[in-house]
């Protein structure tokens, strides 16, 4: 048995590479369906279908606005702290 299981545990010690270019970024959208799946799943008392994909879809889409909307702002504040503002305190008013 544990010779069986030593490639397995073998595959974790490197961590898989992924971009950080757009059509990488679309590995997101598994983990976020398994995390909204697996979080509903032990959130509810009996898993209903129909029920259970709406709130399951509700969930997967407020995980990605937060992740879209906490990426913008990210972005907005990286280019503040590296673009114009520091440019601005540079001018002497003198």
């Amino acid at each position: 048995m544990t010779i069986l299981a030593l490639p397995l545990l073998a595959s974790f010690t490197t961590p898989m590479r992924v971009g950080t270019d757009p059509i990488s970024m679309l590995w997101l959208l598994p983990l976020v369906a398994t995390i909204s799946i697996v979080y509903k799943s032990t959130k509810v008392g009996y898993i209903r279908p129909l029920p259970f994909a709406k709130e399951t879809a509700g969930l997967f889409g407020s995980i990605i606005v937060f992740i879209v909307v906490a990426a913008a702002i990210l972005y907005l504040l990286a280019w503040a702290v590296t673009g114009p503002v520091p440019a601005l305190l540079d001018k002497s008013t003198f």
